[in-house]
């Protein structure tokens, strides 16, 4: 094997250092400019090749500047907690309301039962119509049709004639009021596996009349009275599941407050005045008449569109 030549005046090249420029080449004696002299400004220069393993870091033969000075590139987990640093930017998700309410009426046909009287039961057909000024208030009206659902229960009657002790009783005939709705509360829950029911809440209160008599219970042969419309006040809480965007299950209980006149439970001494109206009547008593209802919410009109800010 034969040996390599040194030649004077050059380096041999280390791995990752560029070589040092030859010395400057003196021109011929002769003059013809055969050679080019390195340094000279009026030549044009050629660009430099950088040897492998310090160019470009993806480049063939070599890892480029991360193998020479490993500090010079960050890691991957310092590039992460930089981005987690920089990006502090937070984003809110906004569903749009399932079942909008604003500007929409409200059809409530139901069915309406008494809760807190023991004697006799109040039941009858109901119906309401509301109107919703904005989203979450409304205006409208609902009544409650009582006289042919009034039932007075079997135990009731002959516990009376058994022992002589009876209670006074009231009819209804019908009730009226002027509402207002507000919903404070609109939410979700899923049921069904993946079936999601959409459901609000609200609280109503409002002033009407309510149509009542006595029931003649003490002196039933003598006695008959007439319905007269009361003052009433009301006030409840309500519950809509929706089933879709205009249709839902209603629950609703209300308690109605008012001046009842109740029959007198002292018979007059003479038959003239056992046929007296004026003495039928005993005290007056402010009577809580809590009602619940059970029906269903129909809006209309049934389909409407967002209009977005632009």
């Amino acid at each position: 094997m034969a040996a390599a030549a040194l030649v004077p005046g050059l380096a041999l090249a280390q791995p990752g250092k560029k070589p040092p420029k030859p010395p400057p080449t003196a021109p011929t004696a002769t003059g013809a400019g055969s050679d080019i002299e390195i340094d000279d400004p009026n030549q044009p220069k050629q660009p430099d090749t950088p040897p492998a393993g310090t160019g470009d870091p993806g480049a063939a033969g070599g890892g480029g500047i991360c193998e020479i000075d490993p500090s010079a590139c960050p890691k991957g987990q310092d590039i992460n907690a930089a981005a987690k640093r920089d990006v502090a930017a937070e984003v809110y998700a906004v569903q749009q309301i399932y079942a909008l309410r604003y500007h929409r009426f409200e059809v409530q046909p139901g069915w309406s039962f008494s809760l807190n009287d023991q004697f006799v039961s109040h039941l009858g057909p109901t119906l309401g119509i509301n109107y919703y000024i904005t989203n979450v208030l409304a205006v409208g009206l609902n009544g409650t049709f009582y006289q042919p659902f009034n039932s007075d229960s079997d135990f009731n009657f002959q516990n009376r004639r058994a022992t002589r002790i009876a209670v006074p009783l009231t009819e209804y005939q019908w009730g009226a009021n002027l509402n207002f709705t507000y919903v404070p509360m609109y939410g979700k829950f899923a049921g069904f596996s993946n079936f999601i029911f959409h459901y609000d809440a609200y609280v109503i209160g409002g002033v009407g009349a309510l149509s009542t008599r006595p029931t003649p219970v003490i002196d039933p042969d003598n006695r008959n009275f007439s319905f007269k419309p009361k003052v009433a006040f009301n006030a409840g809480l309500g519950l809509r599941i929706f089933f879709n965007r205009w249709l839902a299950l209603n629950l609703e209980i209300r308690d109605y407050i008012y001046n009842e006149q109740l029959e007198n439970l002292q018979i007059a001494a003479t038959q003239q005045q056992q046929q007296n109206p004026d003495t039928w009547f005993g005290e007056n008593r402010i009577t809580n008449a809590v009602q619940a209802q059970l029906g269903a919410s129909i809006f209309f009109p049934f389909s409407w569109e967002y209009r977005l800010p632009k």
